[in-house]
């Protein structure tokens, strides 16, 4: 499963999406999005109410969607910056740098937000929350991934 989701197809001598584009990622983070939700099941105060409505199973296949969505939302981010000659996670230089490194932490929520639209209203509210809550989450679990040697720096 960690075959890239590109299979190496190169457009203009660069990679389509890179070699860290895998189908293993994609499944794993659909599976940790379904487990997610099925945990979620046992406390229905941590869900949308809408998401209520649904069972056990279809809150499982709700984070799986959300999970496959997500990491298919990331690869139009990964065309533009390899395409761009920007290394893969890294945000690339100069006055690009604040808007690659901003879209590297949101750009999931497109497909997301497009799963999650079939049972709860996407307001300008809730997306710029989410925006927030992703951009805050993501940094706190990169500093904890740095603390704990997982990776290199906290960024």
């Amino acid at each position: 499963m960690a075959i890239p989701i590109d299979r190496g197809i190169l457009i203009r001598g660069r990679p389509l999406f890179g070699a860290n584009k895998t189908y293993r990622g994609v499944l794993a983070v659909a599976l940790g999005a379904s487990a997610g939700y099925w945990l979620q099941g046992a406390v229905p105060a941590l869900q949308p109410a809408s998401f209520r409505a649904l069972p056990t199973l279809g809150l499982v296949f709700l984070g799986f969607a959300l999970g496959v969505a997500a990491m298919l939302s990331e690869l139009p981010n990964s065309f533009l910056k390899r395409q761009l000659d920007i290394a893969p996670g890294a945000p690339g230089g100069g006055s690009t740098s604040v808007f690659f490194y901003l879209l590297d932490q949101v750009d999931l929520l497109l497909g997301a937000w497009l799963v999650a639209a079939g049972w709860v209203t996407p307001t300008l509210s809730r997306v710029l929350w989410s925006i927030l809550f992703v951009v805050v989450v993501h940094q706190v679990i990169s500093m904890l991934g740095a603390l704990l040697g997982m990776r290199a720096t906290s960024r």
